[in-house]
């Protein structure tokens, strides 16, 4: 039998505790995080379940209290039937719409609209299920520079997670080279599986994703394969501003970069470090308190 840990709070603060645990590098990925609303005319009133594989010990419970401020909410631990916990999780996630994008998980249907593309994207397996503000505004940005006419031909997702943004430019630019990196080996099967079931092919050759485990660019593989017109980095702010001079020698001349993971409060450092690096600001997007950049690298000449 699995359980779950049970919390009561307001809609602000089950976000804000799923997003401490998405920056969370040590989380024990046996305890799954689902956040939803209790009903529609309640839309402020939000429950936090945690997944366990089975009764949840005083670490986990402890680890997820901890992803709320002081004083946290009470914490109820329910024996759940014969489960797929992993399933169960899922149950609360709904499906996302940014652009012509349209995100959800095997527990719901994909989008019958026109011009629409969908998505499924198994909840809980790493992070980037579309959920998260930064994916999401990723997701719109791309949308946007398609729009907007840009053309790529080398594009990389560097820390990738379920690999949701490569599979995105992939479909705005599917003659493009595309690879995509984590830092987590856990993402690499998470990867191939979204691969295969969204119907992308894993390689090296045009219109095909490759992936690799790496920290930034520190891999023989992305640095054979650069430059990339366009680069895309949902990560943390902190290793966006450490990464600036890496990313800025990996891309061409007038080259492309999408940054996000950062809040809206660090954005004026963010953009510092890759000003000094030779980018400038193309467009900017915010969603609540966080941020994404299109930044283009300046002439060279």
């Amino acid at each position: 039998m699995s359980w779950k840990l049970v919390a009561h709070a307001s809609k602000e603060l089950v976000e804000a505790a799923l997003e401490r645990r998405d920056e969370a590098w040590d989380w024990d990925e046996d305890v799954v995080l689902t956040g939803y609303e209790i009903a529609p005319d309640r839309p402020d009133d939000w429950v936090l379940d945690a997944y366990t594989p089975g009764k949840p010990t005083k670490a986990q419970t402890q680890a997820v209290a901890a992803l709320f401020d002081a004083p946290a909410p009470a914490l109820t631990a329910e024996k759940l039937p014969d489960a797929d916990w992993v399933v169960e999780s899922q149950k609360g996630v709904d499906p996302i719409r940014a652009g012509r994008f349209f995100v959800h998980t095997p527990d719901h249907a994909p989008c019958a609209e026109a011009g629409v593309t969908s998505f499924c994207i198994p909840a809980a397996q790493a992070f980037g299920t579309g959920q998260h503000a930064t994916t999401w505004g990723c997701l719109a940005m791309l949308d946007t520079m398609k729009r907007q006419g840009l053309v790529i031909r080398n594009v990389a997702d560097i820390g990738t997670g379920t690999g949701l943004l490569a599979f995105a430019a992939m479909v705005l630019w599917p003659h493009a080279k595309a690879s995509a990196s984590d830092i987590d080996p856990v993402c690499l099967p998470a990867v191939e599986e979204n691969a295969a079931l969204n119907g992308f092919t894993m390689g090296t050759e045009p219109g095909a994703l490759a992936m690799v485990v790496a920290e930034g660019m520190a891999d023989e593989f992305l640095q054979a394969r650069a430059p990339y017109d366009l680069l895309i980095a949902n990560i943390l702010a902190g290793p966006l501003i450490d990464l600036a001079p890496d990313f800025a020698a990996s891309v061409c001349e007038r080259g492309h970069i999408v940054l996000s993971g950062l809040l809206v409060t660090q954005e004026a450092a963010v953009l510092a470090a890759y000003r000094k690096a030779g980018f400038r600001l193309q467009q900017r997007l915010h969603r609540g308190d966080w941020a994404v950049l299109w930044l283009r690298q300046r002439y060279r000449g």
